[in-house]
């Protein structure tokens, strides 16, 4: 499902609706406030490092989890990663194994996260971090450290590390709460919480959010802007079809731009919308009569049927931070 546009309307300019639901935007902010500054819950034997968004849309989440597990790697250290899947088929935590599992089982972003470390998803984190720390206790292999994707307003299990994610481009939408705006919980009080923000976008963006909610960011600040992989793929001149069933898919669609695709058609899809084989013949059977190239995002490509994965290429982006030395810092103050 996609947002709804009137949330991404400039804050001094709201729409009628975001008006009509302030109360409404109001009372829900108040009370997820409140979940985060409630005592914290259980703690881990190791730590824990918690990425999360503010809004309820895409920020760039998955792609810094699987940047801080690299970093982490680099850096000598274990990572596990636990993604808080409320829609998990199992009560039970799950530990994902690609060759296992489907997205539909254990979800997109927890099968993408599985090829950068191993990966659980549970939809009590309490229970995930329990398991991972369990599983690999004794063992050469054991994680040293968990990114906590999701849980910044539950605080059920403890953060010793929280980094919050924005989309530069998007911002904050229109300052308000669901349902009246994108925001979980007021700009102010999730910033002031929160160890480290991390905004995402081109130079220009950057500038803009900096300009447009400067006043609100109080916490130290990472910029960061995501790149496509250089995989040999020549994709200047490349005639393609895109696709993309991401919570921006706009982006995916300027990336295969600025790299100077031929893009003979963009088709936005819902976010994680099941890429089912009508769906993919109807694109495949397009792509043919125009002498087009299927692509589409890796988030995407794990959906895939796995009649068409031959048929399809994906662009892989990393996020890249400007200045990683606050991060650094932080992770040295909690050992790691």
């Amino acid at each position: 499902m996609r947002p709804p546009g009137f949330w991404f309307t400039p804050p001094d300019r709201p729409d009628p609706r975001a008006r009509l639901l302030s109360p409404l935007g109001w009372l829900y902010g108040q009370i997820r406030a409140r979940r985060g500054t409630r005592a914290v819950g259980w703690r881990a034997p190791v730590p824990v490092v918690c990425v999360d968004s503010l809004t309820a849309c895409g920020t760039g989440k998955t792609p810094t989890v699987q940047m801080l597990a690299l970093h982490l790697q680099a850096r000598g250290r274990r990572p596990a990663i636990l993604s808080c899947g409320h829609s998990l088929r199992s009560s039970d935590p799950v530990a994902v194994a690609p060759q296992d599992h489907s997205a539909a089982d254990v979800g997109d972003d927890a099968l993408l996260a599985a090829a950068f470390a191993p990966t659980w998803v549970a939809r009590d984190p309490v229970r995930g971090a329990q398991a991972i720390t369990r599983d690999g206790s004794g063992g050469a292999t054991a994680a040293d450290c968990i990114l906590l994707d999701a849980g910044f307003q539950t605080r059920h299990l403890a953060q010793d590390l929280t980094l919050v994610v924005v989309d530069a481009v998007k911002g904050f939408g229109n300052g308000r709460c669901l349902p009246a705006g994108p925001l979980r919980e007021p700009v102010a009080e999730g910033v002031q919480r929160a160890d480290l923000l991390l905004s995402i976008g081109p130079a220009a963006a950057q500038e803009a959010f900096h300009l447009a909610w400067g006043d609100m960011l109080t916490t130290q600040g990472l910029r960061g802007r995501m790149e496509a992989l250089q995989t040999g793929m020549e994709w200047h001149g490349a005639r393609v079809l895109a696709f993309a069933g991401i919570d921006h898919p706009e982006r995916f669609f300027a990336t295969l731009r600025r790299l100077g695709a031929d893009m003979v058609r963009a088709e936005a899809l819902e976010d994680h919308q099941p890429l089912t084989p009508a769906l993919m013949t109807r694109l495949d059977h397009e792509a043919r009569i125009r002498g087009a190239q299927l692509v589409t995002t890796e988030k995407d490509a794990v959906r895939l049927p796995g009649s068409f994965r031959q048929k399809v290429l994906t662009l892989p982006v990393r996020l890249q931070i400007e200045d990683p030395a606050p991060l650094d810092a932080a992770l040295d103050r909690i050992g790691l």
